[in-house]
């Protein structure tokens, strides 16, 4: 008899497409939530894009007269500040998404049982866990900036010291720099979920995450690669036409505007261009939270049975203003027989999954 699928997913362990039609199923039946959220975390971004589109379009010419006869201390000066603005702006943004990445969990997991979710459902179900998402968010970032920061000391030392052959050393570096980041970028992909549905703290969080894609990195690694090429694609395919709508406006609508009024397009459309692209990214990076929680609720019911919880939460009608899954402690359900062992090893599912 087939599971029953009362929301989005089946409630049994997920196959590839059921991953990607039930991230787009989210997304459809919690539109207000998933797409509010998403343009929420691409909004700092948009933002700045359009005030730095109108401000170059605008005083490109004033800017390259100071620039000529400013010194070379204004001009240091002028980009640290810049510098040090957008590294503030890039943490503050890298806080916000990793909150509404948490917050976007809920309507998620709700959408298994059929329960859709507004987006102040939503904030509300999600702001208990703000502080340890936003604690994942600092860890998360730490670990990156002090992990990027030793691998060029690295990199400085062997250029000062060894310096002929540091170059046949640094391009294996950079590889296995690359492949270690990889590595761990999937071991903590569902931390934001877990923290959110578990109620568990940022650094407990992390290591649910790594017990749950234990055995599974493969899987996960391809499922991302997928989506990530799939979102890339759909996303290029819609912003390269906006991307050459100020030069066809420029050259075709007013091609004799004089300078005023080719400063005062290119501002418009800079800040058109920039509102396109956040709803643009706002639909990938709901999509990609999407698929990145039913992952989430697909590696719990291979190792801790979810399903069968969320099926006894289905048949009761139990808390249905909750979370799906909150509450539900690991190995509280016996898991599905091979599913998340290792290939070989005793158990395993005989013909994979």
């Amino acid at each position: 008899m087939a599971p029953p699928k009362p929301g989005i997913i089946p409630l049994r362990p997920l196959m590839f497409g059921e991953v990607l039609d039930g991230s787009f199923q989210a997304i459809r039946r919690n539109a207000k939530a998933m797409l509010g959220a998403g343009l929420l975390a691409q909004s700092l971004s948009a933002v700045l894009a359009a005030v730095v589109a109108a401000l170059v379009a605008t005083s490109s010419g004033s800017v390259q007269a100071w620039a000529e006869t400013a010194s070379s201390a204004e001009l240091t000066s002028l980009g640290i500040g810049m510098m040090a603005g957008f590294i503030l702006l890039s943490i503050l943004s890298v806080f916000i998404s990793a909150i509404l990445q948490g917050a976007m969990v809920v309507p998620v997991a709700r959408s298994i049982l059929n329960r859709p979710t507004g987006f102040r459902r939503m904030l509300s179900l999600a702001r208990p866990r703000f502080g340890a998402l936003a604690a994942l968010a600092a860890l998360l970032v730490a670990a990156v900036m002090a992990t990027t920061a030793i691998f060029f000391a690295i990199i400085v030392f062997l250029f000062s010291n060894v310096r002929g052959a540091a170059v046949l050393l640094v391009l294996p570096l950079m590889l296995a720099f690359g492949v270690a980041v990889a590595w761990v970028a999937v071991k903590v992909m569902v931390a934001p979920a877990a923290v959110v549905i578990e109620e568990v703290g940022a650094l407990a969080g992390i290591r649910r995450s790594w017990e749950l894609t234990r055995a599974n990195w493969w899987r996960i690694l391809g499922i991302t690669l997928v989506v990530a090429i799939l979102v890339g694609v759909i996303t290029q395919v819609v912003l390269i036409p906006v991307s050459l709508l100020p030069a066809f406006v420029s050259g075709v609508v007013s091609p004799h505007g004089g300078s005023g009024q080719d400063a005062t397009m290119g501002a418009v459309m800079g800040v058109v261009t920039a509102v396109i692209g956040a709803l643009v990214g706002a639909v990938a990076y709901a999509y990609q939270t999407s698929v990145m929680a039913l992952l989430y609720m697909d590696l719990r019911m291979r190792k801790d049975g979810l399903d069968i919880a969320l099926l006894r939460q289905l048949e009761t009608g139990a808390d249905p203003d909750g979370v799906p899954g909150r509450g539900t402690q690991a190995g509280s359900s016996t898991p599905h027989p091979g599913y998340g062992t290792a290939p070989g090893s005793p158990g395993a599912w005989p013909y994979g999954r």
